[in-house]
């Protein structure tokens, strides 16, 4: 046969039989030709296609089958990624033409170069990302470019309005409407599930949308999940804020900046964080929920993503000017970042602490309640709902009267969940304690460390793993004394938590 260079994406290639490859890549759209039909058509490895079934279509990167056994002449591999976008299942019918390459790439190398990028570039680079135009080499490479050339303030704002646009933005009636986040790197830290009830008991709307764990041993949403399904519709999540004041849910489940989390994904697999990036992440998915006060948590310590005082004061004074552009009033908050903080570290064990503390149980972790109190005193002074200077008695008057409780139990409900004690969460199968070898005091906890012997024993997939961590810097201890308590599914799993425990030492004691 003939072969047929197309140079048009308007050219027409042939209609192709689908094969599922069973396959996902967790991001990227994928899509196999034997050999054969890539020579005749004259495509190369990395080629962009359209690919349509009906009146929906995509653009998939293309792969190349060397054997028929892969995928055979005639057929088109599909990852699962692009089965969905486009509806498709095994054995269908789809017809597919060349793609050009994404407008967006002219304006990585730009910024590669050094150029700084105006509104329209920026803008045409996040919708490049959103409709998965890009490879993971042509969003690593933008990713990079961003670290190495630091973004102007200009910059930041365009790339904050483009992920928010290209997004879902909800609105709500009632206000004041607040929220929270925390710049992260610390095991443990699991406000939210203390402040969101606090405030939503004193009359504001919480709409908390928040993330999934990607190299941590929970996120905020895997976390409330233990408690109730946060996966919900934006119909239902306008009713549950309109019905109980607030909602802690998982913003991934509702097009909230959808680029931010393919950019965060970079991020995390080079470990690297450009503070332009950090900032416009941040923002974008705060704007995606409206706020009129939005509260900011910058720990600081060697371990986190904010090293030193010097920086978080800089990094509050470009989060602040960005919030005032929006129209949105910011509060930072420097805190300390240099150990995890409560005592779960893991899904249930994490959810565990907080209904502890929203039930006043005297065994529940202090430092946990005290960062909760104090965070949620600053937002009720900050959005009216207590006087100058009374916040914090305002926030543990409502926890020790039971109306945050209160307040939680019914966001639980209206989630889809039931009331649930501290005492009848699920339990891990196996657990280990680890215990001193020594006489002391403990010098420093390790963050990273905490955190990877966490996700060893299977946090979060496995809910009921991680560890409880029961001591703290500046705890005195004794020889034999229980430091950690380790709760795995799987034999496995415990071997290589306590493997990694004996490797990193996380724990110094002096």
């Amino acid at each position: 046969m003939k072969k047929k260079k197309y140079s048009n994406k308007k050219d027409k290639m042939p209609v192709f039989r689908v094969k599922d490859m069973d396959i996902a890549t967790g991001d990227v759209r994928i899509a196999i030709l034997n050999k054969k039909d890539a020579q005749i058509l004259d495509l190369f490895h990395l080629d962009r296609l359209y690919i349509k079934k009906n009146n929906k279509k995509t653009t998939a990167i293309l792969d190349i089958a060397e054997s028929e056994k892969a995928v055979p002449p005639g057929s088109i591999g599909l990852f699962e990624e692009t089965l969905a976008a486009i509806n498709a299942k095994h054995n269908d019918k789809v017809e597919i033409s060349l793609a050009p390459k994404p407008k967006g790439l002219e304006y990585i190398r730009n910024k590669i170069k050094g150029k700084k990028l105006n509104h329209n570039e920026i803008t045409t680079i996040i919708k490049d990302i959103t409709k998965k135009r890009l490879t993971d080499v042509e969003l690593t490479s933008f990713v990079i470019a961003n670290y190495i050339r630091e973004m102007s303030l200009k910059e930041v704002i365009s790339t904050t309005k483009a992920m928010s646009a290209t997004g879902t933005i909800l609105k709500f009636k009632k206000h004041p409407v607040v929220d929270k986040h925390c710049i992260g790197g610390i095991p443990g830290n699991r406000t939210s599930l203390i402040i969101v009830p606090i405030l939503v008991a004193a009359g504001a709307s919480f709409p908390k949308t928040s993330s999934r764990a990607i190299t941590s041993p929970a996120g905020t949403a895997d976390t409330m999940e233990a408690l109730c399904p946060v996966k919900l519709t934006i119909p239902k999540l306008k009713k549950t804020i309109a019905d109980v004041g607030g909602f802690i849910v998982w913003g991934g489940a509702m097009n909230l900046a959808p680029a931010d989390d393919a950019i965060i994904k970079v991020e995390n697999a080079i470990n690297i964080t450009s503070e332009g990036n950090m900032i416009a992440s941040i923002m974008a998915k705060k704007i995606s929920v409206s706020p009129d006060y939005l509260l900011i948590d910058i720990p600081i310590g060697k371990e986190t993503k904010i090293a030193d005082k010097e920086t978080a004061v800089k990094l509050k004074r470009k989060i602040s000017r960005i919030g005032k552009y929006f129209g949105i009033k910011v509060k930072t908050m420097i805190s300390d970042g240099s150990q995890p903080i409560g005592r779960g570290i893991g899904p249930v064990l994490e959810a565990k602490d907080c209904l502890m503390i929203l039930k006043n149980n005297p065994n529940a972790p202090e430092d946990l309640k005290q960062k909760s109190l104090k965070m949620a005193g600053m937002l009720l002074e900050f959005c009216g709902k207590a006087k100058k200077g009374k916040g914090k008695k305002t926030a543990e008057r409502l926890l020790k009267t039971g109306a945050a409780y209160g307040a939680m139990v019914r966001i639980i409900e209206a989630q889809g969940g039931k009331e649930i004690t501290p005492e009848q969460l699920p339990k891990a199968p196996l657990t280990k304690k680890i215990k001193a070898e020594k006489t002391g005091t403990i010098e420093s906890i390790s963050n990273q460390a905490i955190a990877k012997i966490a996700r060893l024993a299977g946090a979060p997939k496995t809910k009921t793993a991680g560890i409880e961590l029961l001591k703290h810097k500046k705890d005195k201890v004794k020889k034999g004394e229980t430091l950690i308590i380790i709760h795995a599914k799987s034999k496995d799993k415990l071997q290589y938590t306590l493997k990694a425990f004996k490797e990193t030492n996380p724990i110094k004691i002096k």
